[in-house]
């Protein structure tokens, strides 16, 4: 079995939840030459997370981040870490429900990815900057 590991960067995004399927792909070409394994996939941070779900509808997207949002409030009398902004604890709760990494499949150089699914960045913060990814192939 052969095993890659890389870091990536992706570009800065908004607040909201981000399709990044491609763009991973995009910085993998490794994945080609895998015939079958699995690829893991680690973001270096406390304040956005990762998820597979609907890669079609927008709404889907905009739908998690508004729930998100009144899920857990961006009200510092809730909270003791305040230091860097209103988004900033409410990010690292957010990040943590959702989860840092993410396991896909490979199969014949590709994601096995459900045709209806897609490698969302869940960004929490207002301007979170450009995020680090580390990927990780087996196969």
């Amino acid at each position: 079995m052969k095993t890659i590991q890389k870091s990536i960067t992706l570009s800065s995004k908004p607040r909201g939840f981000h399709l990044i399927t491609d763009e991973i792909l995009e910085k993998i070409p490794e994945l080609r030459n895998i015939k079958a394994g699995i690829v893991h996939i680690f973001i270096q941070h406390t304040s956005a997370g990762l998820t597979i779900n609907e890669n079609a509808d927008p709404s889907v997207r905009r739908d998690f981040e508004s729930h998100f949002n009144r899920m857990v409030p961006e009200d510092t009398s809730l909270f003791e870490h305040t230091l860097e902004g209103p988004d900033d604890m409410t990010s690292h709760i957010k990040s943590s429900l959702l989860g840092s990494s993410v396991y896909v499949p490979v199969t014949n150089g590709k994601f096995n990815l459900g045709t209806w699914q897609g490698i969302y960045l869940c960004e929490h913060r207002n301007r979170g900057g450009a995020r680090r990814l580390v990927v990780t192939l087996m196969g």
